[in-house]
């Protein structure tokens, strides 16, 4: 039977990407190869426990939950991911993929919605970005930056000039790395330059601060 290493499942409400504010229950998943600077949930990279899909899916159903998160870690380091949110998504549930840009996205099932971490260089993992993942987003994907400081700021706005990112269908979203860009400054600088972007806040942060399974 299907199975697939999570580190926790919760409900909660979706803190980031258009989706934001609605009820969701969230399948993180262990494990991640990257190492990024400002990375929030280091808990998951190792450890977890072995789950069926049908064990997963019973706790979905148990709260009623319309909106499926699968996040981690990094999802896509456990291939059999992809076949679950094909299952989630033949259950009529609206799955959304929180990803980096260093996994291919081929392949995926196109009713799934990704938001993809493009790595900025204060991450440290800047190197490990694949663009040719660009061509595998459809209209309701999202790009996210997370901002560190200025250099990261300007590194963004060059790629969006690079791969003209303002004129695909799916959309950019800035983020200020938590505690480490203040926000003001963030948006500031959005508003200054008229950047084809939505800032956004982590609002489960805002509401909950660094809480596990917020």
């Amino acid at each position: 039977m299907a199975e697939l290493r999570i580190t926790e499942t919760f409900f909660s409400l979706q803190g980031e990407s258009s989706l934001i504010g609605y009820p969701t229950f969230f399948v993180r998943l262990t494990g991640c190869p990257l190492r990024c600077s400002y990375c929030d949930t280091e808990y998951a990279f190792n450890g977890g426990r072995m789950q069926t899909f049908d064990a997963i899916l019973a706790e979905i159903k148990a709260v009623g939950a319309k909106y499926v998160c699968i996040t981690g870690g990094e999802p896509l380091a456990q291939p059999e991911v992809k076949a679950f949110m094909k299952l989630l998504s033949d259950l009529d549930y609206q799955v959304s993929l929180e990803t980096s840009g260093a996994m291919t996205l081929k392949d995926l099932d196109p009713r799934i919605k990704v938001v993809m971490d493009l790595k900025t260089p204060a991450s440290g993992e800047v190197s490990r970005n694949d663009y040719r993942n660009f061509e595998f987003l459809n209209d309701a994907d999202e790009i996210k930056f997370v901002v560190c400081d200025r250099l990261d700021y300007e590194w963004v706005k060059g790629k969006i000039s690079e791969y003209a990112l303002d004129k695909q269908s799916y959309s950019l979203i800035v983020s200020p790395a938590h505690n480490q860009l203040p926000p003001q400054t963030l948006a500031d600088w959005v508003v200054e330059d008229r950047l084809p972007v939505r800032f956004q806040l982590q609002l489960h942060k805002v509401i909950w601060g660094e809480v596990p399974g917020r």
